[in-house]
């Protein structure tokens, strides 16, 4: 069953500003989900297209990274973890990391980083950020096991068990990854007090 609280599944208010404009991330592919959608994520799912590919709702999406950046940014810069295993998401990862001041994991996430003291790498974060809950599910397991809250992009086959936070995206495109970490990154600092943010989204995308 999902941990993720009702109070996070409030509509938009009337009169809503996205954070881009929606053909930016239209343009992005960041409503693409799979042929595959999970019960979980039937509430984030906008419309099933004729080619068969479940369609998110982008409205959601932003609304859920405005909900992430205040989040995310009440937490010591050190102590957010971002974890991506997914090759398109470690680039993105790794500047967000870079933005906000963030510690990151990407590649393999070696068994007992959350969980065992003895390792060299082993990490106390207070919150962790996941590309993927799928791909990233050892790195979901230690930190539920640990208490620690999780925040993850969810594509339309994801399950959000154990998941806190969900954030409604293609989790697999090289685009639609860059602009939704580089987004995270500029709520975090905006909600910490910065007004000036210096990469574009670009600076994210992940090299073909």
């Amino acid at each position: 069953m999902a941990r993720e609280s009702d109070a996070m599944m409030r509509e938009p208010e009337e009169g809503y500003e996205y954070l881009v404009a929606p053909d930016e991330y239209l343009a992005a592919g960041v409503h693409i989900g799979t042929q595959v959608k999970t019960g979980d994520m039937t509430r984030f799912i906008y419309k099933v297209r004729p080619d068969g590919l479940y369609v998110l709702d982008i409205r959601v999406l932003d609304e859920r990274l405005k909900i992430a950046g205040k989040f995310l940014a009440r937490f010591e810069p050190l102590k957010v973890l971002v974890v991506s295993a997914r090759q398109y998401g470690q680039k993105p990862a790794r500047m967000f990391s870079k933005a906000t001041g963030a510690d990151y994991v990407v590649g393999r996430f070696i068994p007992g980083t959350l969980t065992n003291p003895v390792l060299r790498d082993y990490r106390e974060p207070d919150v962790i950020l996941v590309t993927d809950p799928a791909i990233d599910a050892q790195a979901v397991q230690e930190a539920t096991d640990v208490g620690i809250p999780v925040v993850a992009l969810c594509d339309s086959n994801n399950s959000i068990a154990n998941v806190d936070l969900v954030i409604p995206t293609n989790n697999k495109g090289r685009k639609a990854l860059a602009l939704v970490y580089w987004l995270l990154a500029k709520e975090v600092l905006k909600n910490r007090g910065f007004t000036e943010f210096h990469y574009t989204v670009e600076d994210f995308e992940a090299d073909l």
